[in-house]
């Protein structure tokens, strides 16, 4: 029978014999092909919200490093986590490092909890498992290193062992909004500060003091090709922007040098060009959801691709530069709020036309309140940032979402007391409204604090 089959090939011979060899050539080409949808097939499950975008990417997390001699999950991983991530730590002052573990006086945790290993709390493709910023753990993970802190902060001894990382109390890596000195710091402050405004922009003035030798350009000094001198409106919009005032032609940013070393006249502006002069906003703009994609050497991120509810009519629209700063006019009051209505269609985007913060920023607009005391989306998702080239804005609009208190400290706390951020922040249902009411239950994080600080206080002084 076996020697019959060879022999006299069948057609069912024939069929089976093309599909096994079409499933070897589609997975064959799924491992070695870039990023794209053939790769779907390749994924073990469902990805987390913070990583879905780059799944795609297989080797953005399973490349292994040249440098190691050894290779294994937990390594592999662990670096690929620190590409993205280290940075992020290190500026928030990473509450658990993995060098506090490497000290021996904790290596006794590490037999609790392997802090050392990111995969330890934060497995991917396993959806079932997976809480909000991507733990894979049980929420009791505090407890079983600190379940003597009762002994030491007597306000902790009645509380529920699960209860560590709520709202308003511990976070595992970022605590720079509720470390206890920076509570006590702030308790007894009112809700709504006397002075309520966000710091002023003051990037581009930073720039021109660092080029005196470019003045302001007027219409006539536009150096463009004769198809933009003919559409006015090109030349207004940039005239009126800081663009022009900063003594930026169109050359600036329509030219490039070609391997000749002649002028070549790009109609698209990428994103590098931008990167010339604005690399903080564009080095953070791809550390958030609109342009992680780029910065793995993807397509750019599209609406479409989206979890969160978008307008269908955005669906294609590429998330680049332009797609808040469209045109010549680059208009941040655009950007600000109206650029991210066009693409979302989220409950929390759609309350906010009807709540006290877009009122306060539509009087800003009218002239109505100072300059800085309205509230846009970019207000509380892309905060001002105060840096060593001045106030800049930062474009990685998920900053102050991991975790959400961040907010507090970089963006709440300007016009609101710490404690009333917090306790709104700790309130899902605010969210949803744009914070359009105070929030109902109050932290005690500020409270404990101060009395913990109190009563040291009281005691050196006896």
């Amino acid at each position: 029978m076996v020697k019959k089959w060879f022999a006299r090939p069948t057609r069912q011979w024939w069929l089976w014999s093309g599909i096994n060899l079409g499933l070897i050539a589609y997975f064959g080409y799924a491992f070695v092909a870039p990023p794209s949808s053939v790769k779907a097939s390749l994924l073990p499950g469902e990805t987390t919200h913070g990583h879905y975008q780059i799944e795609l990417d297989c080797n953005a997390c399973h490349s292994p490093t040249t440098d190691s001699a050894e290779h294994s999950a937990g390594n592999v991983m662990t670096d690929a986590c620190n590409r993205c991530h280290a940075d992020q730590l290190k500026r928030v002052n990473d509450t658990h490092p993995a060098k506090k573990f490497r000290d021996p006086t904790n290596a006794e945790s590490l037999s609790i909890l392997d802090a050392q290993d990111c995969l330890t709390c934060h497995r991917e493709h396993v959806p079932e498992q997976t809480a909000s910023m991507g733990l894979t753990l049980p929420t009791d993970y505090c407890w079983h290193c600190h379940d003597d802190v009762g002994e030491s902060r007597p306000s902790h001894a009645e509380m529920k062992f699960d209860s560590c990382a709520t709202a308003g109390c511990h976070n595992y890596h970022d605590n720079l909004a509720l470390y206890e000195k920076f509570l006590d710091d702030h308790y007894g402050e009112p809700d709504h500060l006397i002075t309520a405004v966000v710091p002023a922009r003051d990037f581009a003035s930073q720039w021109r003091g660092g080029h005196t030798h470019v003045g302001p350009l007027g219409i006539e000094d536009s150096d463009g090709p004769n198809r933009a001198s003919s559409d006015p409106t090109i030349l207004t919009d940039w005239f009126e922007t800081a663009h022009a005032v900063a003594g930026i032609n169109c050359s600036g940013c329509h030219e490039s040098r070609d391997a000749a070393g002649a002028n070549t006249w790009n109609d698209t502006v990428e994103m590098s060009v931008c990167e010339t002069c604005h690399k903080p906003q564009t080095d953070s703009f791809q550390t958030g959801k609109h342009g992680m994609r780029l910065a793995m050497g993807m397509s750019p991120m599209q609406p479409s691709l989206a979890r969160l509810s978008m307008h269908a009519g955005a669906s294609h629209q590429n998330l680049n530069c332009n797609a808040c700063h469209a045109g010549h006019r680059f208009d941040t009051q655009y950007a600000a709020v109206d650029a991210c209505q066009q693409c979302h269609a989220d409950s929390h985007t759609l309350a906010y036309a009807n709540s006290s913060h877009a009122q306060l920023w539509r009087a800003e607009m009218a002239g109505e309140l100072p300059a800085g005391s309205g509230v846009s989306c970019a207000t509380c998702h892309m905060p001002r940032i105060a840096g060593d080239d001045g106030i800049w804005v930062n474009h990685d609009q998920n900053a102050v979402l991991r975790p959400s208190e961040s907010m507090a400290r970089e963006v709440c706390g300007h016009c609101h007391g710490i404690e009333y951020a917090l306790s709104a922040l700790a309130d899902p249902d605010l969210a949803i409204s744009c914070y359009d009411a105070p929030p109902r239950d109050r932290i005690r994080s500020l409270g404990m604090a101060h009395d913990y600080f109190e009563a040291r206080r009281q005691k050196s002084n006896r």
